[in-house]
């Protein structure tokens, strides 16, 4: 790979780690005329992306009401937005939606719907000797920042395998950085592997030589896990029910034109890169990334019970213990909140 191409990825990856999102203040009050749906520039955001460059949200939302999108780049920003009442309703990872559940005053955020499952793999440098588990050993290895939903699984993994990371006496060495600055240590040979969600799975395999060790799916009952949810600030959502329940049908909607149209999803995703970014990925790299994420409406609750788990043991919950039991919010015939047994 020349140093041309080399700088053209970076910067492309760059643009994609930096954005953030728009945070207002936090005494904002509930919005009435508007919607604020926030999101990441990541495939796996897929339907919130192609339903608003589609216009397919507006299509079923009264018109008066004003659909605004807030792009972020981490799932803490989203949770403070929701805490501040500058964000509606948001699109993250199980990590951040149950921090946003159990942290929030009254439980106030909940998860309204899946949008993706799978999504994330381990991919090795193409220098590093990593072919099974008991290879972790003494190994630097890197996920995003800690809580992250990557980070869990990656020390989750570790755990069901007898390895110990260096902080808890252990051999194996563990970075939690941007994804940006994964890319980096990768282009260095700094770190020997990382667990990421694409496409920096795919640009890490395809651009740099890296060899997908496994897929996260594999690693998970039925081969599925949400790696991404839809969840609200119930406040909003009680207050403007046919504004939600509108929304939620063009969700499901936007679910089956993206499973109907890989292509035009894939040329979607990259204009959009292109007109907020400003650079867009390779069709390869997309395409990739798409067949490794299901993009579904399932919340797939038992994998989110199973995740709370995992972060619990690891001590990312607290000390006294943890409650999801009202964690999904569903919506009966007559478009009242219920909540999912």
């Amino acid at each position: 790979m020349t140093i041309k191409m080399v700088l053209s990825i970076s910067i492309s990856v760059i643009l994609l780690g930096s954005i953030v999102g728009i945070v207002l203040n936090s005494n904002e009050k509930l919005s009435e005329n508007n919607l604020r749906i926030a999101y990441f520039p990541n495939i796996g955001h897929a339907i919130p992306i192609v339903g608003m460059e589609m216009e397919f949200f507006s299509e079923k939302i009264n018109p008066n009401v004003e659909i605004q999108s807030r792009i972020f780049d981490s799932g803490p920003q989203v949770i403070e937005s929701l805490f501040a009442n500058s964000v509606d309703i948001a699109y993250v990872g199980p990590g951040p939606a149950i921090n946003g559940f159990l942290n929030s005053e009254n439980n106030n955020v909940r998860i309204l719907s899946g949008a993706a499952s799978g999504g994330a793999s381990f991919i090795v440098h193409p220098n590093s000797e990593i072919n099974f588990a008991s290879d972790f050993a003494g190994k630097k290895i890197a996920a995003p920042q800690i809580g992250n939903t990557q980070d869990v699984s990656l020390r989750n993994y570790l755990s069901e395998n007898n390895l110990k990371t260096a902080e808890k006496g252990g051999s194996v060495i563990v970075y939690n950085i941007a994804n940006p600055d994964i890319y980096t240590l990768f282009v260095k040979g700094d770190i020997d592997g990382a667990w990421v969600a694409e496409p920096w799975a795919t640009i890490l395999e395809t651009e740099l030589g890296g060899h997908r060790l496994f897929v996260e799916d594999d690693l998970w009952p039925d081969k599925q896990f949400a790696s991404v949810l839809l969840i609200a600030n119930i406040d909003y959502v009680e207050k403007n029910p046919e504004i939600i329940s509108n929304f939620l049908l063009s969700h499901h909607e936007t679910v089956k034109w993206i499973n109907d149209n890989p292509v035009e999803t894939r040329n979607i995703f990259n204009s959009f890169l292109k007109s907020h970014l400003g650079q867009s990925l390779s069709d390869d790299v997309v395409d990739i990334s798409l067949s490794h994420i299901e993009i579904t409406s399932d919340p797939i609750p038992d994998s989110v019970y199973s995740f709370a788990e995992q972060a619990n043991i690891l001590g990312y919950l607290g000390r006294n213990g943890y409650d999801l039991s009202e964690i999904f919010y569903t919506i009966d015939s007559n478009s009242n909140f219920v909540e999912v047994p």
